[in-house]
């Protein structure tokens, strides 16, 4: 029996709340498979003749890490993968991956997880849990630690909100992007976060445009990451002058997310349609950021088709 699940895109970080916020895009992936006796695994669209098409691909390492949960650990599958989220650009492709390898396996041999242990299990193999939150989940997430885990609470953004993402032609590994950031951050910075983290979340959940604006300044990771992202600076100020209401890094980068409110989603995506155009005119003569695009904000989360 074929099962499917689809997963959105996510950005992660959000300005202030590094490896702690994250929301989910409606650009998704697909992941359809039913069980084998080898693993057979098939790449479509983006990552296709990039990404491992055996064993090793992340989907089929989260699925079986799902089968090992459910005592049979040596189930295989075939799978096939039909990705329309770029690879590598911080928008949560690997994200993806995990999540919809758990979700699969678990719907192909019944496993009945659920979507709490499944985070935890995301969480383990991505290493931390804001990106694979709000893919499972939607919406906005927070995350947090503690000794008994990860920890995640969804947020309803306000009823107008998109956004606008310039997708670097350059893949950027999250690993490169993280080497260049310090062990250790004054406290000044850790207290300007803190309070910025406090005006996103809440300007996210009223669609409050001026509280979005300056809840997604950082202080503890993009000014670090603009020395392997050089073009950062410029991109930031082309989004803002395009119209959005506010411009972070999307997670590790190299990609660039600007939000837009409205009145309501219909509205703020006209609004950000608007600001992809401009944008796209103001990059054009930038090398490597040829692609600007309006995208919803995704409310469904990892859902089984």
């Amino acid at each position: 029996m074929t099962q499917s699940v689809s997963v959105p895109a996510t950005s992660a970080n959000l300005g202030p709340g590094y490896d702690s916020f994250g929301i989910a895009l409606k650009l998704r992936n697909e992941f359809s498979g039913e069980l084998a006796a080898d693993w057979s695994v098939a790449v479509e669209g983006e990552g296709a003749g990039v990404l491992l098409e055996n064993a090793g691909n992340q989907v089929a390492q989260a699925m079986a890490r799902v089968f090992a949960e459910a005592g049979v650990p040596g189930q295989a599958a075939t799978v096939t993968c039909h990705n329309l989220v770029p690879v590598g650009r911080g928008l949560g492709s690997s994200s993806a991956a995990i999540v919809g390898g758990l979700v699969l396996a678990d719907a192909l041999i019944g496993a009945e997880l659920g979507f709490e242990r499944i985070f935890e299990l995301a969480a383990e193999l991505e290493g931390h849990p804001d990106n694979v939150a709000a893919a499972l989940f939607g919406g906005m997430t927070v995350c947090w630690q503690t000794d008994e885990g990860p920890h995640a609470l969804r947020v309803e953004p306000g009823s107008g909100l998109a956004a606008v993402v310039s997708i670097s032609d350059i893949e950027l590994p999250t690993a490169a992007a993280r080497a260049v950031l310090p062990t250790v951050v004054p406290h000044a910075d850790a207290a300007f976060n803190a309070s910025r983290a406090a005006l996103l979340v809440t300007g996210i959940a009223a669609g409050d445009p001026t509280l979005v604006r300056e809840g997604l300044a950082d202080r503890i990771h993009e000014q670090y990451r603009a020395a392997v992202i050089t073009d950062l600076a410029v991109v930031r100020q082309a989004l803002m002058d395009a119209g959005c209401d506010g411009v972070a890094l999307s997670g590790a980068g190299p990609s660039v997310i600007g939000l837009v409110l409205a009145e309501d989603d219909d509205a703020a995506l006209v609004r950000a349609r608007d600001a992809a155009l401009r944008a796209h005119a103001l990059l054009a003569s930038l090398e490597g950021r040829s692609r600007v695009h309006a995208v919803a904000i995704d409310r469904e989360g990892t859902l089984l088709l």
